[in-house]
Order: structure tokens, then sequence, then C-alpha cells
């Protein structure tokens, strides 16, 4: 399948962020966010398929082709939001919908429990609310990520010395995807470097959070959730354990189980087709 789009470079407040947009100018406004490590391209198989809505599918910082944080600054996952509101204010966008994958559907929540008036319609891909921590875990979670911090300038990422070695790689990472998802990914993602190509992913996104929402809060903002809401889960995803499952069904959303991995929607042509039908009424 053919896939249009228009690469954008947008300057936030407080930093700079790549986008490919997909759609009408005038269409239903949306904004796509991938999953951890992932980029823009995680959306190149589905956004084509949604017809009539106006897609910005986000590399979010330090991810893709979009600025890293400064130094001193974090990847928590609440800070996303305010990227995405800086993006929705750069299109001028007081109502838009989100469609999210993994870590993407997680800030898609956030943001649609803590301001549910901006948010039109809810679209989420094997994801719901972060892992979540206790109480009593949190001074031990703070000193791991303190210690992790301090010796992250002795940590390089890995260089592969062909592209393919790098596709394979990422086969086998978090989430395992498809050769041709991995390909997709990497595209994006890779960056040439003395002795072969690196990802231009910041390494600070593979360190321990240094605090977690605990269930109670992470279930606070689901329950603040207003808008209409969609889910798809994948059935060899990452929402199988028992407890997630229990989690999902007790979920006031609409829910579809698909075969497939993590990444259904980029894996192959068939699953994002098979998401794509339950997002397209969804959103028309």
């Amino acid at each position: 399948m053919s896939v249009a789009f228009e690469e954008v470079r947008l300057s936030l407040p407080h930093i700079e962020v790549a986008a490919h947009l997909y759609g009408p100018q005038d269409g239903r406004p949306v904004i796509a966010l991938h999953g951890w490590l992932d980029n823009a391209a995680s959306f190149s198989r589905l956004a084509p398929r949604l017809p009539g809505l106006r897609i910005v599918a986000l590399d979010l910082p330090g991810h893709g082709h979009s600025a890293h944080r400064p130094l001193g600054a974090g990847y928590n996952i609440w800070d996303y939001v305010l990227d995405v509101l800086q993006v929705a204010e750069q299109f001028g966008w007081q109502r838009f919908s989100l469609l999210g994958h993994s870590m993407g559907a997680i800030v898609a929540v956030l943001l649609a429990g803590a301001l549910p008036q901006r948010v039109e319609r809810l679209a989420l891909i094997d994801g719901v609310i972060p892992y979540t921590g206790e109480a009593d875990e949190a001074p031990q979670r703070l000193g791991a990520a303190l210690d992790a911090l301090l010796a992250i300038d002795d940590k390089r990422k890995p260089v592969y010395a062909t592209f393919e070695r790098a596709v394979a790689a990422r086969m086998k990472g978090v989430g395992a995807v498809s050769r041709e998802a991995a390909e997709r990914l990497a595209e994006r993602g890779l960056m040439p470097v003395p002795g072969g190509y690196t990802w231009r992913t910041d390494a600070r996104l593979m360190l321990p959070s240094p605090l977690r929402l605990t269930r109670a809060h992470a279930l606070a903002f689901v329950a603040q959730v207003t808008c209409p809401t969609t889910l798809v889960l994948a059935e060899q995803g990452l929402m199988t354990e028992p407890q997630l499952r229990e989690l999902t069904a007790q979920l006031p959303f609409d829910k579809h189980y698909l075969p497939g991995g993590h990444h259904l929607h980029l894996d192959d042509d068939a699953g994002a087709a098979a998401v794509a039908a339950c997002f397209e009424p969804f959103f028309r």
C-alpha cells in the first residue's frame, strides 16, 4: 500500500519534536503516540487505513528524530502529557482525539483523565495504565534510579556493523516485532556512527523510573476518562498476564481481542487491517 505523509518539525516552547502528518488538513484531528523506544513509523501501516482523519504521528521526545530532553530532565510517563498538549496547541486544536500504542496508550489515558474536556475520543492498542508501584517501594526505587543516573556516562548504546544486524536485534527486543516492522522502525530510528549504526533514542530512556504511580493513582485516571474509548488487545501481546486481563475486563471501554503480537498494527498488513476495522467506524 502506498503511504503518503508529510514530515514536519514542531518547535514547542520547551523542545523540538518531529512528526508524520497523514490525511486531509480538515480531517478529524488525531494525535498518534507510539510505544517505548519506537517512533512515528509505528503508525505507517495503520494511519493510511483511517480515512478522513488528520493524524499527527509524533516522535515523542527522546525517540526518532525528536530532540532529547535537556540534561537534568527525565522521561517520566506524565512528562509526555505536556508534550502532547503543546502539539495540540501548535495546531490550534482545543479538542482532539488520541491514538496510542503501548506507552503511547498510557500517555493518552493520563491526558484524557487529567483534562477530559480536551479529548474527544481514545483509540488504544495494547496499553492502558503504566507499571505501578506502592509507597513502601518508593525509597529503594528512587535510590536505584539515582545510582543508574550517576552511571549513565559510563554506558554506551550498542553499535551494529550493518543495518540488517540492527533490524535483527530489534526483532528480539521488548515487544518483539516482525522483520518488516523492525525495518520500518529502524529506517527512522537508526543513525550512522563510526563502526556502523546505533539508535537515535536517548540512552536515558533505558534508566529505571525514579517513581511510579500506585495502582490507585493509575485507576483514578481511568475513572476520569469521559470520552468514547475503544481498546484493541493483542492475544499474544504484553497484556496477557491474569492480573492485567482481570483489569482490562473491568474497564468501561469497548474492547476488541485480535490475534497477533504487541505490535499487531505494524507487524503485517493483515494485523493493520484488523485494527483499522475496529478504529475506522469508531472515528467515523
